[in-house]
């Protein structure tokens, strides 16, 4: 499936591409255009739009990009009820929610980083949750 929302990714845009890569599409092709052409280039790609006003998958209420994948998709995963907060926080003016979120709202874009760790630095939300492995993810911790 092609996936589609607005340039300059910040933490839900980079977040949610994992999110979608791990537990829900596993060949996603994502586009990444200015915010006025995202509706036209999903319409032309046939690309499923995120993290933009007005779409299923964007902000609701306090709610971030990465929730509302979480909702729409049933993601249960207890690793993933850990993150959400770190990214919501992250993500929105909601600093205080969870400590973790202050690192990743001031080096956003530095997030990409951390796909690229170590499997077992990645894995800490996984082993605080009581899984080694989550749902659909095949690499090893």
């Amino acid at each position: 499936m092609k996936w589609i929302t607005r340039e300059r990714a910040r933490v839900d845009r980079i977040a949610c591409p994992w999110l979608i890569s791990r537990f829900i599409d596993p060949t996603p092709e994502f586009l990444f255009v200015p915010l006025n052409q995202v509706r036209d280039a999903s319409k032309r790609e046939g690309a499923i739009p995120y993290d933009i006003p007005d779409v299923e998958l964007g902000h609701h209420g306090p709610r971030c990009s990465f929730d509302a994948f979480i909702d729409r998709y049933e993601l249960a995963d207890p690793a993933l009820a850990l993150l959400a907060p770190i990214v919501r926080g992250a993500d929105t003016e909601d600093r205080g929610l969870i400590a973790g979120a202050w690192p990743l709202a001031l080096f956003g874009g530095a997030a990409i980083v951390v796909m690229q760790m170590p499997p077992a630095v990645r894995a800490w939300p996984r082993v605080a949750a009581g899984r080694t492995r989550a749902a659909g993810d095949a690499s090893s911790t």
